[in-house]
C-alpha cells in the first residue's frame, strides 16, 4: 500500500527527483539499483553523483542532497555537527585491492601488510626491494621505481585502506592514521576509484588501491594480501563475506570496521558501505520514496550484488536493517 501510494503520487504530479551524492566505491551497484528502481517506479528519478565519501558527507550534513553515501562511517564529531540527524544504512560489502602495473611480470604478486604500509610510507621505493622479493619467490621483479597512486578527494576507499594500514602498521597509525583524507607521505592523486585506476593503468611501475570491480573492469592486475590468520588471500565475495561474519554483535548505528578481520580465508581490506539518510527527511515526500527504495534494495537488490563483485549483507544484518528502515520518518 505504502509503495503504491509513493508511485501513484509521483505519477499523478510531476516527476519526483531524489538527489544523492557520495562514495565511488559502491557506484557500480548503486547505478544499477537506482536505474532499475526508477524503471519499476515511473515518475521517480534518483540522481546520484559519485563525488567521493567526503563530498557525500558534506552535502548530506549541509542539507543539499536527499541522501549521502560513504564507505567510512561518519565520526561522532561529524554527526554532532550535522544540521540533520543522520542514520547509517549498510547496503553491501566490498573489497579494496592493491593494483599494480609491472610490464613483463605476469605472476600475481603477494603483498604483506607491513610491505604495503611501507610502500605508502615511502620506505620501500623499488619493485626489486628484498622485502617484496621475499614474499614473491621465483618472480623476476624489475629494478623499477615504485610510483604510488592514491586518492586526491575525500574518499571512503581511502578510509578503508588507511583503517587497514593503521591496524597492521604502528608507524602508519602514528604518522598518518586513518581518515577519508590524509597527508600522504608520497605519491600522486587521482579523483575517484576511476581516477586511481586510470593513473595505475597509464604508468608502468605504479601501485594503487581501488574497489575490486574497478580492477576487474579495467583489467588491472591486483595482488594477494596476507590476512590476520597468516594466509595469502585474493579478494573475493567469499573472503569479504567471511570478514563480515567476524562481527558477532552489530552495533545499533551500524558503524563498524571489518578490516584485518580474523578468519582463515577472510579478506583483510573489506568493508561495509553505507547510505547516509537524514531522519526525519527534510522533504517528506522524498523521504517516503527513499524509505521505499531501501526496502526494495533489501528485498530485491541484494540478489544482484554478486554480479558486480560485491557481497550481499549477511541475513542477520539485513533483518536488523529492515527494522531500522521501518522506523525512519
Amino acid at each position: 500500500m505504502a509503495a503504491a501510494f509513493v508511485v501513484c503520487s509521483a505519477v499523478a504530479g510531476h516527476a519526483q527527483k531524489i538527489n544523492g551524492a557520495g562514495a565511488t566505491f559502491p557506484y557500480p551497484i548503486y547505478s544499477k539499483w537506482f536505474s532499475e528502481y526508477s524503471a519499476q517506479h515511473p515518475g521517480v528519478q534518483i540522481n546520484y553523483q559519485p563525488i567521493g565519501s567526503g563530498g557525500g558527507i558534506r552535502q548530506v550534513t549541509s542539507g543539499t542532497v536527499d541522501f549521502g553515501a560513504s564507505d567510512g562511517p561518519m565520526s561522532d564529531e561529524q554527526l554532532k555537527a550535522s544540521k540533520v540527524k543522520i542514520v547509517h544504512i549498510p547496503t553491501v560489502l566490498g573489497a579494496v585491492v592493491p593494483i599494480y602495473n609491472l610490464p613483463g611480470v605476469n605472476a600475481e604478486l603477494k603483498f604483506a601488510p607491513d610491505v604495503l604500509a611501507d610502500i605508502y610510507l615511502g620506505k620501500i621505493n623499488n619493485w626489486s626491494d628484498a622485502r617484496i622479493a621475499k614474499d614473491n619467490p621465483g618472480v623476476k621483479l624489475p629494478n623499477t621505481d615504485i610510483i604510488v597512486a592514491h586518492r586526491s578527494d575525500g574518499s571512503g576507499t581511502t578510509y578503508i585502506f588507511t583503517d587497514y594500514l593503521s591496524k597492521v602498521s604502528t608507524d602508519w597509525k602514528n604518522s598518518v592514521g586513518r581518515n577519508t583524507a590524509v597527508a600522504w607521505p608520497k605519491g600522486i592523486g587521482g579523483k575517484g576509484n576511476e581516477g586511481v585506476a586510470g593513473l595505475v593503468r597509464q604508468m608502468p611501475g605504479a601501485i594503487g588501491y581501488v574497489e575490486l570491480i574497478y580492477a576487474l573492469q579495467n583489467k588491472i592486475p591486483f595482488g594477494y594480501v596476507k590476512n590476520a590468520a597468516g594466509n595469502w588471500v585474493k579478494a573475493s565475495i567469499e573472503g569479504v563475506t567471511e570478514a563480515a561474519a567476524s562481527v558477532k554483535q552489530m552495533p545499533a548505528d551500524y558503524r563498524v570496521s571489518i578490516t584485518n578481520a580474523p578468519g582463515k580465508n577472510a579478506y583483510p581490506i573489506a568493508s561495509f558501505t553505507w547510505l547516509l539518510i537524514p531522519n526525519p527527511a527534510p522533504n517528506a515526500e522524498n523521504g517516503k520514496v527513499i524509505k521505499d527504495f531501501l526496502n526494495w534494495m533489501l528485498d530485491h537488490g541484494q540478489s544482484e550484488t554478486s554480479s558486480l563483485y560485491y557481497a550481499p549483507l549477511p541475513e542477520n544484518v539485513k533483518q536488523k536493517v529492515k527494522a531500522t528502515v521501518s522506523q525512519l520518518k
